[in-house]
């Protein structure tokens, strides 16, 4: 093989790869799949259990305290400790419905997994408290968690729901934070450096989408 040869094969996979990550970052801006992505809601409110209440950290370290001071919209923390996704079905009109959501960040599934919660029960649980949330006019981001003692048990779940109900997914937010001994407060808990890399993912990765959003919808009356 000449080096010319050679040199313009190198330049072609450039060109292919080139061509893969601007592809990548246009699916990554689209979000026309999102449902209620012109809501009139005014509040991000975050539901979930502890990792959402945030149990290990000092006042104001919670990830939904961080998160209002990322993003500039205001933030409801609507985290209770020990909840199933079943327990927040349960409050979902008081702690979120009532609250004028605009999002809702559901951060779900490590008390289902603790519990052993039937994995079908925790689906029709997250079915309901998605398709009421849509109803109310709110968009839904769903927190993906890697859980399982040998194999991913709940991210095919998660990406599965999402994609059935229109409902913006979060990958990755929790990576590597509940593993590592100075991101932790307990066994299962973030401090709250954790829950500071918690925030700052979430937050970039809502950014965008409701940047689109406020294009969407425009000024309100």
């Amino acid at each position: 093989m000449t080096g010319e040869h050679s040199f313009t094969i190198r330049w072609r996979w450039l060109v292919v790869l080139a061509g893969i990550v601007l592809l990548a970052c246009a699916r990554a801006g689209d979000f026309s799949d999102v449902k209620n992505l012109r809501s009139a809601g005014a509040n991000i409110i975050c539901f979930g259990d502890s990792l959402t209440e945030g149990v290990g950290a000092g006042s104001g370290e919670d990830y939904p305290s961080v998160l209002s001071r990322l993003i500039p919209y205001p933030v409801i923390n609507a985290g209770r400790p020990g909840d199933t996704v079943g327990d927040g079905l349960g409050r979902l009109d008081a702690a979120v419905l009532r609250g004028n959501p605009r999002l809702v960040i559901i951060l779900f599934g490590g008390n289902d997994f603790l519990r052993q919660v039937p994995l079908a029960e925790t689906k029709k649980n997250l079915d309901e408290m998605i398709r009421r949330i849509h109803e109310a006019g709110a968009m839904v981001a769903v927190v993906a968690m890697r859980l399982g003692l040998f194999t991913d048990e709940y991210g095919p779940l998660y990406r599965e729901i999402a994609r059935e109900h229109g409902a913006f997914l979060i990958s990755g937010a929790l990576q590597g934070i509940l593993s590592d001994a100075k991101l932790k407060s307990d066994a299962i808990h973030p401090n709250g450096a954790g829950y500071r890399l918690l925030a700052e993912r979430v937050a970039a990765a809502i950014k965008p989408l409701l940047e689109e959003a406020d294009r969407k919808r425009g000024p309100l009356p």
